[in-house]
């Protein structure tokens, strides 16, 4: 069976997809690329980096001003029901991932498990 899915089960909040709309055309490209990969003592991290376009395999989401590209092994593994949010406060501002996926993670909040 070779079926595709194409759109990721990830949702944006608001605020997110505000801070990822204004970085991807800070930046002048077509949108971002989620992945995880292998880190830290509890096993793995998520990766965000720029993209012009899909890998082979990659999941879309399209959004306004952007699209969001999800590794689609990533996504079968650890990020399907992701929430992605954008917080801001007074000291720091960053993206938060709350992953229903996630069973635990490292101390230091760099890597987690599913």
């Amino acid at each position: 069976m070779n079926e595709t899915m194409t759109k990721p089960e990830i949702r944006l909040t608001d605020a997110a997809l505000a801070r990822m709309r204004e970085q991807c055309r800070e930046a002048g490209r077509a949108g971002i690329r989620l992945s995880v990969a292998p880190a830290g003592c509890s096993g793995l991290k998520y990766v965000m980096d720029f993209a012009d376009g899909p890998k082979e395999g990659d999941l879309v989401l399209a959004c306004d001003g952007f699209s969001l590209f999800v590794d689609g092994e990533s996504h079968a593994r650890a990020l399907q029901g992701l929430v992605v949010d954008f917080q801001r406060d007074p000291l720091s501002s960053g993206f938060v991932f709350l992953n229903p996926n996630k069973k635990g993670e490292c101390g230091c909040g760099e890597s987690f498990t599913v």
